[in-house]
């Protein structure tokens, strides 16, 4: 059975209001019965490549401090620009930025779930 909301997906999507995930997968995956797609922070949105430890601690800090987490905004997504331009030299893996990021992503991610956040990379 198709939907009837999901005529309008492409509308929400182009409008950016899905900036995580697609509803219709979101749906799917809990079968279904969800009430709001993933929603959170996104630096892109804003800052584009002009993000820093504290630009994505600062958000954080706001997300908390005005209670964004009732209302559904649960993750905060370092969308680009955050790592350097080499890769680590036995894993091939992308490495934050030691300028930008000096203590890593790492420290982010254990920052945000400390704070009741989920954090997630692009």
């Amino acid at each position: 059975m198709f939907p009837h909301y999901a005529l309008y997906l492409p509308l929400v999507a182009a409008l950016g209001l899905l900036p995580l995930t697609n509803y219709a997968e979101s749906v799917a995956s809990n079968q279904g019965s969800t009430s709001t797609p993933p929603m959170g922070w996104n630096s892109w949105n804003h800052f584009g490549c002009n993000v820093s430890e504290s630009t994505i601690s600062d958000a954080m800090d706001y997300v908390v401090s005005v209670q964004l987490q009732d209302y559904g905004y649960e993750y905060i997504i370092i969308d680009d620009c955050w790592h350097a331009n080499a890769r680590d030299n036995i894993t091939r893996q992308p490495v934050a930025d030691p300028v930008h990021f000096p203590r890593g992503i790492k420290y982010l991610a254990d920052r945000a779930h400390n704070m009741g956040l989920k954090a997630r990379d692009s």
